[in-house]
């Protein structure tokens, strides 16, 4: 049977840093607090926790055979994520430079191939059979969106740091039928959220970091939530283990306010490990 949630975008292996602060744009040496090899990407983040959450989830991702890939493979396998491999040449890599006070820098090693046009097409016919889908912001996700054989299925999409303007995320916003962001690029979320609606989605969500969550409804219903009490170990991951925690509660029946609380709660499991979920742990 088809999958109930379709996860369409990036999986990466990353090496994690820790400095007492972020690089001077000038020749000098630091020395390192902390250093360790992880999986990242938005997409394998929001598959391993909806797999934690004992949804019926598939994660399709772009990854090379190379080591690195194999090592997401096998690592995804260990925590019970089921994944369908998108041709690359490459398997995305990071260099995430970051800061105890939560600053970061991400340096792109290597980057996926553009998709593969068959794979592109199967992912489209994936994403049609199933209940709802997540698509990231990547090559694959912006063309399986625009793809005629996607289907009516709803689309969840998150939008990260959006700003209201990138030419690169109008599609997908304009697809969505929820859309998920954070508020780094705006003073006021509530207007920002409100232009994301008026392109087409029912419900925008926006994280507020320590703050906690709002959300809006396209009839102008507003909800908050706080965060949860948790202890910060990294935040890496935090808002794709928010999304996970409220697609999977509403999936499961819940309104919007204890989808929220959900999502909260969630989002407190990542930020408590240094990798994108606890599974991880025992794993690498």
């Amino acid at each position: 049977m088809p999958p109930r949630i379709v996860v369409v975008g990036p999986a990466s292996w990353n090496q994690l840093i820790v400095l007492d602060r972020l690089p001077e744009p000038v020749p000098h040496m630091q020395f390192a607090q902390d250093a360790w090899h992880t999986i990242g990407g938005t997409s394998a983040g929001k598959a391993l926790h909806l797999t934690g959450l004992g949804a019926d989830v598939r994660l399709r991702a772009p990854l090379a055979a190379d080591a690195e890939g194999e090592r997401i493979r096998t690592a995804l396998a260990s925590a019970g994520v089921a994944v369908d491999v998108l041709h690359s040449e490459r398997t995305e890599q990071h260099v995430n430079l970051m800061t105890q006070a939560g600053g970061r820098v991400s340096l792109y090693v290597a980057t996926p191939t553009d998709p593969d046009l068959a794979d592109v097409a199967q992912t489209a016919r994936a994403i049609a059979g199933a209940e709802v889908a997540v698509v990231d912001l990547a090559a694959v996700g912006l063309q399986v969106i625009a793809h005629p054989d996607r289907g009516a299925t709803p689309l969840w999409i998150d939008l990260h740091d959006y700003d209201g303007k990138s030419a690169f995320h109008e599609p997908f916003v304009r697809a969505a039928d929820v859309v998920f962001l954070n508020a780094d690029r705006t003073d006021d979320p509530w207007a920002l959220m409100r232009a994301c609606l008026d392109r087409g989605p029912r419900l925008a969500v926006c994280t507020l970091g320590a703050e906690g969550a709002i959300a809006l409804e396209a009839d102008g219903t507003r909800h908050r939530v706080p965060a949860a009490p948790a202890r910060v170990v990294d935040t890496n991951g935090a808002g794709d283990a928010f999304m996970a925690g409220f697609l999977a509660a509403a999936l499961d029946g819940a309104a919007v306010p204890a989808a929220l609380e959900a999502a909260a709660a969630q989002a407190a499991t990542a930020i408590a490990t240094r990798h994108l979920h606890p599974a991880l742990d025992a794993i690498l």
